[in-house]
């Protein structure tokens, strides 16, 4: 599915950098943005995959520790942590516009602010539908409408297609457990009201906390559940399994844990068709490790 981030062509914007617009953001703050920016700082890892899905890579000047893919952009100067951003460095990239997410902090955004550099909120929603609404405000705000369109339309139409033939088959839906977090602090998971509840969903799965809002999910109710299939991080899909009483969860032992690539699921990315076709094949498969 890598293919979808290479549909969009770029094009050259003809709109003078110094006109501009107003564009209500995800916070419903009225911002001044310049209709054709050339120098983008992007302070979500989500923002950016977006990005370079739309062939609009090269307007990003800045970007945070967290913006690791695609892995070529970590070659963009970094502007520190989401929840401590280095408003110095971002001024000294002189941007003409800062594109954030949700968990930016409301003291660094005054001060962007009070600089004169318009920063605009897109952030993550909780229906899976809300990553297209995204995909288009970035491709507004960074001048690629065109590409987001086709970008849009594709995600719908390969969305479509699997969907057709999981509804196509009568099996049993397997119940599912997706690990947010684990251990001592506490278990979370995505409840019903979140985009990956619907990203279970999607890819033909029945997920066990799709009855919650929120993310806590007691341990109690996890090993009652005793899920079928288990999706969690790569990177911590060992700790998980060896550790007790985890260990003994009948996706576990059966081998029926889908370890997933950081970013495909806990994001919302375009990247995320890609999560729903791979778990949608290992939720078909005897064993999903």
């Amino acid at each position: 599915m890598t293919f979808l981030l290479a549909t969009a062509c770029t094009t050259q914007n003809s709109t003078p950098a110094s006109q501009t617009d107003t564009f209500i953001d995800d916070y419903q703050r009225s911002v001044e943005v310049p209709l054709n920016p050339i120098r983008i700082v992007s302070t979500s890892p989500a923002v950016t995959e977006i990005m370079y899905a739309l062939k609009a890579e090269q307007l990003l000047v800045g970007r945070t520790d967290y913006c690791v893919y695609p892995p070529q952009a970590q070659e963009i100067p970094s502007i520190g942590g989401i929840s401590n951003l280095n408003v110095e460095k971002i001024v000294s990239l002189n941007p003409d516009l800062v594109i954030s997410g949700s968990m930016i902090p409301q003291k660094s955004s005054q001060q962007l602010e009070q600089m004169g550099i318009p920063i605009v909120c897109v952030i993550e929603k909780q229906r899976f539908d809300g990553l297209y609404e995204n995909i288009s405000k970035i491709g507004q705000l960074v001048g690629r409408t065109s590409e987001a369109d086709s970008l849009v339309e594709l995600m719908k139409t390969q969305l479509q297609s699997l969907t057709q033939q999981l509804n196509n088959t009568n099996t049993v839906r397997p119940s599912v457990y997706y690990v947010v977090g684990f251990g001592p602090s506490g278990n979370f998971t995505a409840g019903g009201n979140s985009f990956i509840n619907d990203i279970i969903d999607m890819a033909g799965g029945r997920n066990i906390a799709a009855d919650i809002t929120g993310w806590s999910y007691s341990l109690e109710a996890l090993m009652q559940a005793d899920p079928d299939y288990i999706m969690i991080r790569r990177e911590d899909s060992a700790t998980f399994c060896r550790t007790q009483p985890y260990n003994r969860l009948k996706a576990v032992k059966q081998g029926n844990v889908i370890a997933l690539e950081s970013g495909t699921i806990d994001l919302q990315v375009p990247r995320n068709l890609q999560a729903i076709l791979y778990i949608s094949q290992k939720l078909k498969e005897e064993g999903g490790h």
